[in-house]
């Protein structure tokens, strides 16, 4: 996925992201940036990965050993402040001996951010994705989502995931994901379409979604 990053407002026990959720049997993986202060310890938007297998969760490297991911990047490793740019983020299996790989990137550049080996999932096989935002909070109200405000319905103005892709037991890439559905618990919104203005060519399948804080 493609998205764009944003800075809205949290309380210190809560916390604002848009993500990539990769179902992985009972397991997942979860990619994207975020604004958590119990995390990182200040209210800036930053890279984060967690991860949740064998029976246990962490976030970023914060794992074990012999559980999380294996960092090996150098530039976009999580925690990095994400700067408010259009970021790219995919999880990608590897061919020769079925370990997943993490690759983040801007533009057309990607870098290979980190490992997790195949025997730390019980599955080997991707069971559902999903893209778009979430939040936490303790009490009422939740803080924003997004850029905060809700959906136009352009990626100009819209928090967004674009260009969302998935590739079969082949290999074979589907740049369009139709096969989808929209979920909103009514406190924020979503549009879900495959984007076709010509001012926009590279967006592919876009979600847009967000809004304010929510009683």
């Amino acid at each position: 996925m493609n998205t764009n990053a944003f800075n809205p407002l949290v309380g210190p026990t809560q916390f604002s992201s848009t993500r990539m959720h990769f179902q992985i049997g009972n397991e997942f993986i979860q990619v994207g940036w975020t604004v958590h202060p119990a995390l990182y310890h200040d209210f800036n938007s930053r890279l984060f990965v967690y991860t949740n297998a064998g029976g246990r969760a962490c976030y970023n490297t914060l794992c074990p050993d012999g559980f999380g991911m294996i960092l090996v990047g150098q530039d976009l490793i999580p925690g990095r402040l994400t700067e408010h740019r259009d970021l790219n983020f995919a999880i990608i299996k590897d061919k020769d001996n079925g370990n997943w790989w993490l690759l983040m990137g801007t533009g057309i550049l990607w870098e290979k951010i980190g490992v997790w080996p195949a025997k730390r999932f019980k599955e080997s096989f991707g069971t559902e994705i999903e893209w778009g935002g979430e939040v936490h909070s303790p009490s009422s109200p939740s803080p924003p989502m997004g850029n905060s405000h809700y959906p136009k319905g352009t990626p100009r103005l819209d928090s967004y995931v674009r260009l969302i892709t998935t590739w079969d037991e082949n290999y074979n890439a589907d740049n369009f994901v139709k096969n989808t559905e929209r979920y909103s618990d009514g406190c924020y919104k979503v549009g879900d379409t495959i984007y076709m203005q010509d001012s926009w060519r590279n967006v592919g399948h876009l979600i847009v979604y967000g809004g304010p804080k929510c009683n």
